[in-house]
């Protein structure tokens, strides 16, 4: 159901569009990323550092304090068993609205005589909070309590609606629950029984239809045909022989797997997923030279400016003057003749962003594409591009290394090179984790950086504070910290800035004028600055792993070691040994399996935007039964295209993997 039939208020229009919902399907599989049990603690029951959750009277009127932009806090006092229990929360200055001798309940952590932090309120009974509660993620201005209505409004108008469209004799063999009690049970579960049935109905949905989404781009690729490229080895031999390094052996393995793959008479569908600074642009470069030498052009296409243009100059630097490379980005000053010459055949190799994708860029002999970072782009994007050729070869690059096996039963349907190994003239990095949300402990160590001449990033996870956010945001790092680094000047940067300022910033990095960098995750990809060798990351626990390993790959750059400082204010055990990892190995390999582990592949892979299936509920670690069903069910779906009910599904399926190049 399109959401003008859901016939939504105002505010939960809004709602939906912050939160990327187009429909009732959206809305309905907008599922919770945790669940709180909520039981009453009584007041005896209260242990320092436990958490609590009570119903009090509130006997004193709620006091705000603010600090810093849309910072607050908030304390008052409830009676509870007889007792005073003085409670603080933070960036919820509305709690000012409920008087004095109203029932508030109260969730938080108890941090003895009597004073409680609290994480969360309620202003409804208690008895109708007691059980598993669904807690969704947030974005600014949204609250929990406006998810579960909107949810709730859609389920009731839409509950007549939901029909299950996978075969039902697939669902019946697994002993699975239909999908309208899937739905209801994982929003608003009855107990942990039909929690854990909603779970694996829903995990199972989204298995198989990824593997039949795989499934289906074999068909489709399977008798693909195109012209085997030949190109002059010996120009190969003499472009690696003038390199200022030695390829490593992985580099040089990825590089025979790729000019197979040009030579075949089948098109390439590669992904080459390599360590953190492990070269994978050389590859790409070296790749691209050779189907230029086979009478192609080719494209290699940045998630961002910035990475674009660090790719060119690369390009430029090797190839010098043997292939025509030109770049081109959405505010190019010589977009229009870029464009003239990539049509004309002019340009060989053309380096660019989404500006790649439009409509009046054409080219002439278009054989090789490479995607670098492949997450980030749209499905629409990447089809956009390769159709812009006749059978183009196609490789994808990411930097979020994952076991072999993993890859391919995610990657089902690319061949896969690996590059593990650092070049030589890598150090490495070593990573330290400070139990404490503050640079004081380290700050001598962060001056010596300095005085010695070499670099500093320090990156935060949010551009400006806000009340539905409590930890420490770049732009006021920025304002506290430039007097803290007198005389070493400090540069600010993040996505909001326009290109003309990020590019402004990113030299004078580049050339030692700034010397603390502040940052968001901008600079996740692929900047490199050689002289910057220490990272600081505030707020270390809201980032995943292997996000914090991409990022520190910034400071292995060069030929000194780097040091990376992960801090954090979270006193939580499991939060403290995830973060541990990174403090015991720089290899992406296992750093990528454990974050799977706990977080699964959505935000690892970034499938929410690669146009498979979004792995949302699933794990490919813990769910190995209902994944190796699935994969069954897909084959025998597959198999038995003559079932009417297989048939209906398997075209419903087979229509989105076409919507889709390669992931």
């Amino acid at each position: 159901m399109e959401l003008e039939d859901l016939k939504l208020t105002e505010k939960r229009k809004l709602i939906c569009q912050k939160l990327d919902l187009h429909n009732s399907d959206d809305i309905l599989r907008y599922y919770p990323f945790k669940y709180e049990k909520y039981v009453m603690t009584h007041y005896d029951d209260f242990k320092e550092g436990d958490r609590v959750f009570f119903e009090g009277e509130l006997i004193s009127f709620p006091s705000t304090f603010r600090f810093r932009k849309n910072l607050s806090k908030t304390t008052f006092k409830v009676l509870y068993e007889e007792e005073e229990i003085v409670v603080t929360i933070f960036n919820r200055p509305w709690i000012r609205g409920i008087k004095t001798d109203d029932k508030i309940v109260i969730v938080g952590k108890y941090d003895g005589h009597n004073k409680v932090t609290a994480s969360n309120y309620f202003t409804k009974d208690i008895k109708t909070l007691l059980g598993i509660q669904p807690i969704y993620s947030l974005k600014e201005g949204i609250k929990q309590n406006e998810i579960v209505k909107l949810i709730e409004y859609t389920f009731n108008k839409c509950e007549d609606n939901i029909f299950d469209d996978i075969p039902s004799d697939l669902i019946d063999s697994h002993g699975l629950i239909d999908l309208k009690t899937a739905l209801k049970n994982i929003h608003k579960p009855i107990n942990d029984d039909y929690l854990r049935k909603a779970l694996a109905r829903l995990k199972y949905d989204e298995f198989l239809r990824f593997y039949l989404s795989i499934e289906a781009l074999k068909g489709t690729t399977i008798n693909e045909t195109k012209e085997s490229k030949e190109f002059d080895q010996n120009k190969i031999n003499e472009l690696i022989n003038k390199l200022e390094f030695d390829l490593t052996v992985d580099q040089k393995q990825c590089i025979e797997d790729i000019f197979k793959d040009l030579k075949s008479n089948k098109p390439m569908y590669r992904l080459v997923q390599g360590e953190v600074g492990s070269g994978k642009t050389i590859v790409a470069i070296i790749g691209l030279y050779a189907n230029y030498l086979a009478g192609y052009q080719g494209a290699l296409m940045a998630p961002t400016e910035i990475l674009a243009k660090q790719h060119y100059q690369s390009f430029k630097e090797i190839i010098g003057d043997k292939a025509n490379v030109a770049l081109l980005y959405s505010n190019g000053s010589n977009n229009n003749e870029i464009k003239e010459k990539l049509s004309s055949g002019q340009i060989d190799i053309v380096i660019g962003t989404h500006a790649l994708f439009q409509e009046d860029v054409s080219f002439k002999k278009l054989g090789f594409v490479v995607a670098d970072e492949q997450h980030r782009f749209g499905v629409k994007q990447r089809r956009a591009l390769k159709e812009k050729g006749h059978n183009v070869d196609f490789l994808i690059m990411s930097a979020t290394p994952i076991p072999r096996t993993l890859a391919s039963s995610i990657y089902g349907d690319l061949d896969i090179s690996s590059i593990a190994s650092l070049p030589g003239e890598r150090k490495g990095c070593d990573t330290f984790l400070i139990n404490k949300n503050s640079i004081v402990d380290i700050l001598g160590d962060l001056k010596e950086v300095l005085k010695e001449g070499r670099q500093i990033y320090i990156i935060a996870s949010a551009i400006e504070a806000s009340e539905n956010y409590s930890g420490k945001d770049a732009s006021g790092l920025y304002n506290s910290l430039i007097d803290v680094f007198k005389p070493y000047r400090l540069g600010l940067i993040h996505g909001k800035l326009k290109t003309e300022e990020k590019d402004e910033i990113m030299n004078k990095f580049k050339n030692n004028e700034i010397g603390v960098l502040v940052s968001t995750t901008v600079v996740e990809v692929g900047v490199n600055v050689k002289n910057a060798t220490t990272m600081v990351i505030y707020d270390a626990d809201r980032f995943g792993l292997s996000q914090i390993h991409q990022l520190r790959g910034r400071i292995q750059r060069g030929s000194y070691k780097g040091k990376c400082y992960l801090l954090t204010d979270s006193k939580e055990n499991d939060v403290l040994k995830r973060l541990n990892v990174l403090c015991k190995t720089n290899d992406g390999f296992k750093i990528s399996e454990e974050d799977l582990r706990l977080r699964g592949p959505g935000d690892i892979l970034g499938t929410r935007q690669s146009g498979l299936p979004a792995f949302i509920l699933g794990n490919i670690f813990e769910d190995s039964k209902i994944i190796e069903g699935a994969k069954k069910d897909a084959k025998k779906i597959v198999e038995n295209l003559n079932n009417v009910d297989y048939e209906k599904f398997y075209n419903n399926i087979t229509k989105l993997a076409h919507q889709r190049v390669v992931d």
